[in-house]
């Protein structure tokens, strides 16, 4: 018998245009999936909604902005947002602080797949 895969729920908000590919899709702004018990990245969570992750600039879990490559675990409440948030929301919220970690792991990433 194969081994098990235990899983719990993250709750995800989905916010500005992304609600557009939401709608193509028939889903809620509001709704719960599955994820491993040790969590996953946050990415993983985005791509299970088949959201471009490109579309995603922020991703606010438990009230506070993560980097897209960070984990999230069962029980966290989760919200994605769009491009386009004014200038002073992004620094004071941290969104232009993450969005630059953000690209340097991702250039790390697709430098080390050349």
């Amino acid at each position: 018998m194969g081994e098990q895969v235990r899983e719990g729920q993250v709750t995800i908000r989905i916010f500005g245009s992304l609600r557009d590919l939401m709608d193509a899709q028939g889903l809620p702004y509001v709704l719960e999936r599955p994820i491993p018990l040790e969590g996953c990245p946050a990415r993983d969570v985005v791509r299970m909604l088949t959201l471009p992750p490109e579309k995603v600039e922020a991703i606010f879990r438990n009230g506070k902005v993560i980097n897209i490559h960070d984990p999230v675990f069962p029980g966290d409440r989760l919200a994605f947002c769009p491009y386009g948030t004014p200038g002073p929301y992004r620094v004071h919220l941290g969104m232009d602080r993450e969005n630059r970690e953000r690209a340097r792991k991702e250039g790390m990433t697709s430098a080390g797949s050349r």
